[in-house]
């Protein structure tokens, strides 16, 4: 299959899929290694696709007609308070969209989350403590960002309040 075809393909099983499908699914698939689905998610994404990179894989990400309400907020706390964090905004009736690091060096870091409940959020924190890894607001002494989304302003001031009661939001002045 010539890369114009697979990328089609790749496209319509996004398209098709309710949950996210990985880079090795897909190269399984598809008959290819996982760096030729790296590299055609790159080329797909340049052309303005709408494919979203999570930790659980890659989705196709088509936006909501319903309205819904989002605000980004500033937190900080330490690594083992992440699950906290996660469990404040989804136990609200929120999601927390992406994470994102403002670095003196590098500029704006931004990541997808797409933590929308607490399965979501414990598989998240399993990933992190499974693997050789980091999170990202480590690069910044814990200062991040995070967008959080709700289908009503109330569920989203909610996530807000908790956040500041658990004392890990960082009010502006």
């Amino acid at each position: 299959m010539d890369g114009a075809k697979r990328r089609d393909t790749i496209m319509e099983m996004l398209r098709v899929s309710d949950q996210p499908i990985s880079g090795g699914e897909f190269a399984r698939r598809l008959g290819v290694s996982r760096q030729v689905v790296v590299q055609d998610m790159a080329l797909l994404r340049a052309r303005n696709k709408n494919i979203l990179s999570t930790n659980k894989g890659y989705i196709c990400f088509q936006p909501d007609v319903k309205k819904t309400f989002q605000r980004c907020v500033k937190v900080c706390h330490p690594t083992d308070a992440i699950q906290s964090e996660l469990y404040a905004v989804v136990d609200a009736g929120a999601r927390m969209l992406d994470v994102t690091v403002e670095h003196s060096i590098y500029g704006s870091i931004s990541v997808d989350l797409l933590i929308e409940n607490r399965k979501d959020a414990d598989e998240f924190v399993r990933k992190l403590e499974a693997g050789d890894t980091r999170p990202l607001k480590e690069l910044t002494d814990d200062v991040h960002f995070h967008t959080l989304e709700a289908s009503t302003e109330e569920a989203l001031e909610q996530a807000i309040e908790a956040l500041r009661s658990k004392r890990f939001l960082q009010e502006e002045k």
